[in-house]
């Protein structure tokens, strides 16, 4: 394992993206926030992780129970090319030796990416659950592909591997029933990244305790700052935007007042977002 953080391979491969001062990023909320992650270019890079979400969905779409053993085979080759990828992942069987579990489960579409090695790695067999909360079990070399039932499941141990928790909405909406739903146990999650938006609480509130490899923190940026990744300037704007999300884009606006009617001139996305902060009374 190399000694490279987490932290600066997720700023290496734009995986946390910070904007320029006066250009923050419109989330899908309609709010405004001067960063954006995206955990899964930690597999190498923007490119190589809309590639492997594409081999993703057509894998399903093809057939469900041949779609795992394709998406490991792929994510396999990128273990063995991607330090970023290979550095995550083998930082995640170090967390996930922790505990005790007979499968380890990962929910369409971004979990795949760091749940699949550290199964295959640990020995242990794989859940793939999809979005429409059917699962499919393999084997640890992702062979032995079968509708995952009761029957296979009843009083197994499960640990969740996920991209990021940030309310905890998809284990509270799918995989945490899922899993209870087959007869399984599920006490435990670990993930990339917590966004620190609640999802611990919510995923106390069901009986399961998470653990992550790192935070959307001050910490965080602190080592973006430090290693020079991000300027003075948009770590100003982070530390504003942590503290009070919403005075600081209140306070965006206020310094850019032209701001809303130049995103509306431009269309597509960004005119669809503006209007979207105008209606819910944001701006």
């Amino acid at each position: 394992m190399n000694n490279r953080s987490i932290s600066e391979d997720l700023f290496l491969t734009h995986a946390v993206r910070v904007a320029p001062a006066d250009t923050p990023f419109w989330y899908t909320s309609g709010k405004l926030g001067p960063f954006y992650i995206n955990t899964h270019f930690l597999v190498k890079d923007e490119q190589e992780a809309n590639r492997m979400l594409s081999v993703i969905e057509d894998s399903i779409k093809e057939d469900k129970l041949t779609a795992p053993k394709k998406i490991f085979d792929e994510f396999m080759k990128l273990y063995q090319s991607s330090e970023s990828f290979k550095n995550v992942t083998d930082k995640l069987v170090e967390t996930a030796r922790k505990y005790d579990f007979d499968y380890i489960s990962g929910g369409e579409r971004r979990d795949f990416f760091f749940s699949m090695l550290p199964a295959h790695i640990l020995g242990k067999p794989h859940i793939t659950i999809f979005k429409d909360c059917t699962a499919v079990v393999t084997s640890s070399e992702f062979t032995s592909a079968k509708t995952a039932d009761e029957a296979t499941l009843k009083g197994k141990k499960v640990l969740h591997i996920a991209d990021l928790i940030t309310e905890a909405s998809s284990y509270e909406r799918a995989w945490i029933p899922v899993i209870r739903g087959l007869g399984a146990e599920i006490t435990d999650t670990v993930a990339v990244i917590d966004r620190h938006q609640n999802g611990r609480a919510v995923l106390e509130g069901l009986g399961v305790e998470m653990e992550t490899l790192a935070g959307i923190d001050k910490e965080l940026f602190d080592k973006g700052l430090d290693s020079n990744y991000i300027d003075q300037a948009q770590y100003d704007l982070v530390m504003d935007f942590l503290a009070d999300p919403d005075k600081y884009m209140k306070s965006f606006i206020a310094a850019h007042p032209t701001f809303i009617d130049d995103q509306i001139a431009l269309g597509g996305k960004a005119k669809e977002r503006a209007e979207l902060a105008v209606s819910k009374g944001f701006v």
